[in-house]
């Protein structure tokens, strides 16, 4: 069994969970709602409080779907409830980020500066130099996560650019002057 897949998933008080023929999932709670349609092969039972997800014989494919439908089914639950963010930080002499409107601008060292548009569902707020990517679906909060630090990526040798928070960048020793 995978074990994953085996966990049961509460369900919190506020939020209602939805299965519609061919495994179409509505999740409705606090912060909004999220719809995805699952693997048809998994069995999704709603008993009261919890949730289980079951699979048809232990196929390689069933149970590698086993896990990632109950993955998925937990995000849906977490994230209209307590959300997803993701921070990142851009250093670098000169590179600022600033909001406008719905915009984020970034000046990271081109010739023009580097304008992002919310994405529908998502929220970006800027504190000094630190980026905020907040919103219910964790999938989009961490592409436009990702999409934001392709503008600039972390160099190794002094470190510029947009990182995690939590990223570590490996650092390389520059070149060695004359003795």
């Amino acid at each position: 069994m995978s074990r994953v897949g085996r966990m049961p998933i509460a369900i919190p008080a506020g939020v209602t969970v939805d299965i519609a023929e061919n495994n179409h999932v509505t999740v409705k709670g606090p912060k909004g709602t999220l719809e995805k349609s699952l693997p048809v092969e998994m069995t999704i039972d709603k008993d009261g409080e919890t949730i289980e997800v079951k699979r048809p014989n232990d196929l390689k494919k069933m149970k590698s779907l086993h896990g990632l439908t109950r993955s998925l089914l937990a995000n849906m639950v977490t994230g209209v409830t307590d959300g997803y963010e993701k921070k990142l930080e851009v250093n670098g002499v000169g590179y600022r980020a600033t909001k406008q409107g719905k915009k984020l601008v970034l000046n990271l060292g081109y010739s023009h500066p580097v304008e992002m548009e919310d994405p529908e569902g998502l929220e970006t707020k800027v504190e000094g130099n630190v980026i905020t990517v907040s919103g219910i679906d964790k999938e989009k909060v961490g592409q436009f996560a990702a999409e934001i630090r392709d503008k600039r990526r972390p160099e190794p040798y002094k470190g510029k650019g947009i990182k995690y928070a939590d990223e570590v960048i490996r650092r390389k020793v520059g070149k060695a002057g004359k003795k």
